[in-house]
């Protein structure tokens, strides 16, 4: 498969709205686009400024999505995915994963899947995100916050890729303010050299302004 895995530091740390920049931003180009997202958890809170990140990731893809296309499972409580599956009495099966992300790639120029949470986060007991990264076999771009304690969240999140074997082509910070502090420059200048690695910068985004800030990131040398 062509396309990019996109994880994140942590939850919360903007990884849906960068994996929905690049969606509109391949779209916006004449490219057929999927998103896959194997787990969604917190539908039972009501979402805010922005939709629940599968119906999000619809939105802007254009392989002909719904949203339960794009996030094949799904539950209520905010919580890890393989307790969300523990509490609704089943099992998340790494294989059914596996290959509905393989279906929705079927006939698109590219995938685009986005991780819960961070690499090392279970989906079901002995199988985590990362192996669901290395699985799918896709290139790996990782979100991250810009402020403090991003140095080493970074860090740990590259390294625990990299040991796994799998291909890190970028960390994208996010979101990056149009002036940004001395410290949030100096933690973009740091991990670039502690990684070794591109650090790309998202600034904040409008659901509707998708497209203009994909635009900017360098999608051809990831892909």
């Amino acid at each position: 498969m062509r396309g990019l895995f996109v994880t994140g530091t942590d939850t919360g740390v903007g990884k849906t709205i960068l994996a929905a920049a690049i969606c509109a931003a391949l779209a916006e180009r004449g490219e057929r686009v999927a998103a896959f997202k194997p787990v969604v958890t917190g539908l039972d809170d009501p979402p805010g400024d922005w939709p629940h990140d599968h119906e999000l990731l619809a939105s802007v893809a254009n392989a002909g999505q719904s949203p339960n296309d794009v996030a094949p499972a799904r539950f209520g409580p905010p919580v890890s995915p393989h307790h969300a599956a523990e509490l609704a009495g089943t099992t998340l099966e790494p294989l059914d994963l596996a290959r509905a992300a393989r279906a929705a790639a079927d006939g698109a120029d590219a995938l685009v899947c986005e991780g819960v949470g961070g690499l090392m986060v279970p989906l079901t007991t002995g199988y985590l995100v990362r192996d669901f990264a290395l699985d799918l076999d896709l290139a790996l771009v990782v979100a991250a916050r810009p402020g403090l304690g991003t140095i080493n969240h970074t860090l740990l999140t590259v390294e625990a890729a990299r040991t796994a074997g799998l291909d890190v082509r970028a960390i994208v910070l996010t979101p990056w303010a149009r002036e940004p502090s001395d410290l949030e420059r100096s933690n973009r200048e740091t991990i670039a050299s502690l990684a070794d690695l591109e650090v790309a910068t998202l600034p904040h985004a409008r659901p509707d302004a998708l497209a203009d800030v994909g635009r900017a990131l360098p999608l051809e040398e990831w892909l």
